[in-house]
């Protein structure tokens, strides 16, 4: 493959991914007020004897839901995208810390926690696809949102974190993976689970070396993509956290093949993607700001 058509097949997955990211926003935003609670990222219980929590609820809903529009819409993505990281660091993934070390090895909180970390890292990989802010200076907080190749590093390593986590679990919850399997998939549902299993292993430890890391996340994009529709859409009224996962796959879909296109489109320059892809990924939103 040319050097072009590599950087046209990146700057379409990039494209393809971040309408997954903000579709995926879209509906876990309007889950908070279905579910009443704060579903993006599992972010832990609210904390007893503090007032306020159906208002953040809300609040918060809206935010995700702006935020999916914004990143749809090409216009302030990279600041709503970082906005988002940051909402959920704080409130899903530092407070699932303690729950995880509290608990067993690859318990349940450690699906929870490692959702949390794929939104973190993966909402900063998407920003880092966006036009950098405007009026940017050479330093100061400017200079760091502005950043690139560090937000992609950061997406990388969350995803692949989880990817080994949810692995590991394929094995050690067997019995219950297998219940996933519809009963109409064709093969054995014990091989389906392991190999599904072996998959995540392999493309989360592929995300860890740059040679491997793009085409691990294209596999990954288009096996959770997969299952998006294999395993999560029948079962999306089986329980309220089913209701979740349908999103939390399609936004994780949705962060690998980003991962897998700016890999792509930076494997052969230093110019940063989102300046390389422009042409392609701004077409249909030129003028607006990113």
């Amino acid at each position: 493959m040319s050097m072009l058509d590599e950087k046209v097949v990146g700057a379409r997955l990039i494209s393809v991914g971040r309408s997954f990211f903000g579709l995926a926003l879209l509906g876990l935003g309007a889950e908070h007020f279905v579910f009443r609670e704060f579903v993006t990222g599992r972010a832990p219980a609210w904390p007893d004897g503090i007032p306020g929590e159906l208002a953040w609820v809300y609040v918060s809903g809206v935010v995700v839901m702006l935020v999916g529009l914004a990143v749809l819409l090409r216009r302030w993505g990279r600041p709503a995208a970082l906005g988002l990281g940051g909402l959920i660091f704080m409130w899903a993934l530092l407070r699932h810390v303690p729950i995880v070390v509290a608990d067993s090895l690859l318990a349940g909180s450690w699906t929870q926690a490692g959702k949390a970390l794929t939104f973190v890292g993966g909402s900063f990989a998407i920003a880092a696809t966006f036009p950098p802010v405007q009026g940017a200076a050479t330093g100061g907080w400017r200079r760091v949102a502005n950043a690139t190749d560090p937000f992609v590093r950061m997406g990388r390593y969350c995803l692949a974190i989880f990817l080994i986590i949810a692995g590991m679990q394929h094995f050690k919850y067997l019995a219950f993976v297998v219940t996933l399997i519809p009963a109409w998939f064709p093969g054995n549902a014990v091989l389906w689970s392991q190999l599904a299993g072996v998959l995540l292993l392999i493309c989360g430890v592929g995300l860890l070396f740059s040679r491997t890391a793009a085409a691990a996340g294209l596999v990954a994009g288009l096996m959770i993509f997969s299952w998006f529709w294999i395993v999560h859409l029948p079962r999306v009224r089986t329980s309220v956290s089913d209701g979740i996962a349908i999103f939390e796959a399609l936004a994780f879909s949705g962060v690998a093949l980003v991962l897998a296109g700016a890999l792509a489109v930076r494997s052969h320059s230093r110019v940063p993607f989102h300046a390389k892809a422009a042409p392609i990924l701004n077409r249909p939103a030129a003028g607006r700001s990113g």
